[in-house]
């Protein structure tokens, strides 16, 4: 891949795409199964929607530590219901689902509650 591509960002809603380079490829991996014949990056908490590759020139991976990376040869579209269509073109992205900051609740009476409490969540998309 060219430098000049590493690093450009995509977004669709609560999806973040950044380029990097194809040696990704080579770290411990497992191939994501698609669901119903497409490659879902992120499904929406509140609709139900998904951001989605329907395109058959694409594989997405997840590394051991979690990390999800996109590969396509050819481009593809990325699509859902509620946004544009993005058009990707050839190469390797890192997939980012955004996440919010969510404070914990500053109830003194039930303080191991909140110790429990996650202090971010999905973006609602």
């Amino acid at each position: 891949m060219a430098e000049q591509f590493r690093g450009v960002q995509y977004r669709q809603g609560d999806v973040f795409l950044v380029r990097v380079g194809d040696d990704v490829r080579t770290l411990p991996h497992r191939s994501v199964p698609r669901d119903d014949g497409r490659i879902v990056l992120a499904y929406g908490e509140a609709t139900g929607h998904a951001h989605a590759i329907a395109d058959a020139d694409a594989e997405l991976i997840e590394l051991e530590t979690g990390e999800r990376f996109l590969f396509t040869s050819r481009g593809v579209s990325l699509r859902h219901e509620e946004h544009d269509t993005i058009e990707l073109p050839a190469g390797a992205y890192r997939v980012v689902r955004q996440r919010e900051y969510v404070p914990a609740r500053g109830d003194d009476d039930d303080e191991e509650e909140a110790d429990d409490a996650p202090d971010s969540r999905y973006v609602a998309d």
